[in-house]
């Protein structure tokens, strides 16, 4: 099993990276965020891996972090669901934002992954829903969200935490209007109002 690979980008493909490692050229599936994302040719990267084996065929699909791949696994296990189709779903959703669809049972959000209509998306919801748990979302979004912030701003809590949101990918109205709703005071850092904003978000 090929657990990760790291080497220099050669080339960005219509759907994969050809990763060029001690002279072995890799091509790796990846989703389409991970190829629409600031890498270009020639920066190193480390990717984690899935390696499919079929009759004719082996693809080698690729994902920035472990917890991507943990998730690609976990839809390859819903009946119905291929690497195709997985990597559909993570090309339309972040993992975290595949977690909070499924908790909060939106297969219409899911729905949107091209290839995957309502009815497996219920199917995926029913299947996967046991599987993750609220307050661990949170924890995942809350790690990220530790990586991307600083407190170099030198703003009040509100605004850092309409910064850290926007560094997490959300759109600065989409930001402002959840600290908004956190009616944040003065015993709240940071942390706290970004807690309640992602509460808030989802």
């Amino acid at each position: 099993m090929i657990g990760y690979i790291k080497g220099i980008i050669e080339e960005k493909l219509e759907d994969r990276l050809l990763v060029d490692n001690r002279g072995i050229g890799w091509q790796i599936i990846v989703p389409a965020a991970l190829l629409g994302s600031d890498v270009h040719t020639g920066d190193e990267v480390k990717l984690y891996t899935y390696l499919h084996v079929r009759e004719d065929a082996m693809q080698l699909y690729g994902f920035f972090s472990r917890d991507e791949l943990d998730i690609f696994g976990m839809l390859l296990n819903v009946s119905g669901i291929g690497p195709k189709g997985a990597m559909g779903i993570l090309s339309a959703l972040s993992a975290d934002d595949l977690r909070f669809a499924v908790l909060s049972e939106d297969a219409g959000r899911i729905a949107q992954a091209p290839g995957i209509g309502k009815k497996t998306a219920q199917k995926l919801i029913l299947e996967l829903k046991d599987k993750f748990k609220l307050d661990d979302a949170f924890e995942k979004k809350l790690a990220k969200y530790e990586e991307v912030y600083t407190d170099a701003s030198g703003g009040n809590a509100e605004t850092d935490a309409v910064q850290a949101l926007i560094a997490l990918g959300y759109s600065g109205t989409e930001a402002a209007q959840a600290v908004k709703k956190v009616h944040a005071d003065s015993s709240m850092n940071s942390e706290d109002v970004l807690k309640a904003a992602l509460k808030h978000i989802f």
